[in-house]
């Protein structure tokens, strides 16, 4: 086997299925914080250097946490035990009970029948309000600070991750997803990726509450909500 060929098999496991009701989630002890994600994302939708659609939070930086349980910070807090260093990928994780939908006061953002949720830029007043919905920071106003927001007095035009719903029409995985180096980023049904979560015993980080907004109530039991 070339090297070439087995690269494109280690860069694929994290993309299960694309298309109609696909959904992304990280797997947040596989994150290492490496950057790779944004730099996909970047390179693939010509963002700028200084705006992010996927971001990396990490938490208690620097800190150990209980032994043996190090790459595994789901398992710690379920323990009530501080995690110690833990990277999160963070994203629109284009939730089945979207705030930043339900709070738009002119439907810019829509949840479409195949699963993501899109933005309607000639909709959107730059408001803001999606971005005091939403838990996980999705949305971005780029031009919050030029010219037309000045004059206007809007937050610009609302920018996120679309899922890279574009690659996913003609089957491939998100550019983040497929460009990890750890599969931290998980591509698929929600089925395929509570399995694959549990496969590797990883745990799912975010609270009940998180996991409802991403899954919705029905498919978040797969999670053991």
């Amino acid at each position: 086997m070339s090297t070439n060929e087995s690269n494109t098999e280690v860069l694929g496991q994290g993309v299960m299925s694309t298309g109609e009701d696909t959904r992304i989630f990280p797997d947040v002890a596989a994150c290492i914080d490496c950057g790779g994600c944004v730099v996909a994302c970047n390179r693939t939708w010509d963002v700028p250097r200084d705006e992010q659609r996927i971001s990396i939070s990490t938490m208690l930086e620097g800190e150990e946490g209980p032994e043996g349980l190090n790459a595994n910070p789901s398992e710690a807090m379920a323990q009530g035990q501080e995690p110690g260093e833990t990277s999160v990928p963070m994203q629109c994780y284009h939730c089945e009970n979207a705030p930043c939908v339900s709070v738009c006061p002119v439907d810019a953002l829509v949840k479409k029948d195949d699963g993501f949720v899109d933005v309607r830029d000639d909709v959107c007043i730059g408001c803001q309000y999606c971005l005091s919905a939403c838990p996980f920071g999705a949305p971005q106003f780029p031009g919050a600070n030029d010219g037309s927001a000045e004059i206007f007095g809007t937050g610009g035009t609302m920018d996120k991750c679309t899922m890279c719903q574009d690659r996913q029409d003609v089957g491939k995985g998100p550019a983040c997803a497929e460009e990890c180096a750890t599969d931290a980023i998980l591509v698929g049904t929600s089925d395929q990726i509570a399995d694959e979560l549990d496969k590797r015993d990883s745990g799912t980080f975010f609270n009940d509450d998180a996991m409802e907004i991403v899954f919705g109530a029905d498919d978040a039991e797969a999670f053991g909500v």
